[in-house]
């Protein structure tokens, strides 16, 4: 089983978080943020990856130190989870509509961490979480996990179905990318032969 435990503790942020990436998207999210523990049981959920995470950080301050440690630990769990990446599919890319909205994310587990945000919203705030969060969130998942991820809102209206639908296109993005292709399950997917190392 392709499993992995992370903590992360520093004077902001401490958290822990494991994930099973051939799971049945059992999840157990409580990061102290409503929203964004929705947002991560729609990853577990649509991936298939089971995720558990246990977020304090210093929300009195405000969500940003919180959001973004918590990408941080999600990608390094699935990074760890993955090994030597023999077997993998490696790409996955998913279009995702949710009513008015539609959003296409593409990814590459490839080692090289990169993100293209595409994602604009209207409103500064879902409730009382500030959406410029969500790129935040992005960027610490593509840099731990080394991942490059394309994130690109096509059109949409309500703010809240535009960041569903990106978690919801990286959950099935990352469902595509981390399954096994029994043609090539010992061989890393690259002509380097490597994947994840020194670039």
């Amino acid at each position: 089983m392709r499993q992995a435990s992370v903590e992360r503790n520093t004077k902001e942020t401490q958290i822990s978080g494991s994930v099973n990436l051939d799971g049945a998207g059992v999840y157990d999210v409580q990061t102290g943020i409503g929203f964004l523990d929705h947002m991560l049981e729609q990853l577990s959920k649509h991936s298939l990856i089971d995720l558990t995470l246990r977020a304090e950080g210093d929300l009195h301050i405000d969500f940003h130190h919180t959001t973004e440690d918590s990408g941080y630990v999600v990608g390094e769990a699935v990074l760890k989870a993955l090994g030597d990446r023999k077997g993998i599919e490696r790409y996955g890319h998913a279009y995702i509509p949710m009513d008015e909205t539609l959003t296409r994310v593409s990814i590459d587990l490839s080692g090289r961490p990169y993100l293209v945000w595409k994602v604009n919203f209207t409103k500064p705030k879902l409730g009382d979480f500030d959406t410029e969060l969500f790129k935040e969130w992005f960027a610490a998942f593509a840099q731990a996990a080394g991942a490059t991820l394309h994130v690109e809102n096509l059109y949409g209206e309500n703010n809240h179905h535009i960041a569903e639908s990106c978690y919801k296109g990286l959950a099935r993005a990352l469902k595509a990318a981390t399954a096994i292709d029994p043609r090539k399950a010992d061989q890393v997917p690259s002509t380097k032969g490597t994947l994840g190392e020194s670039l």
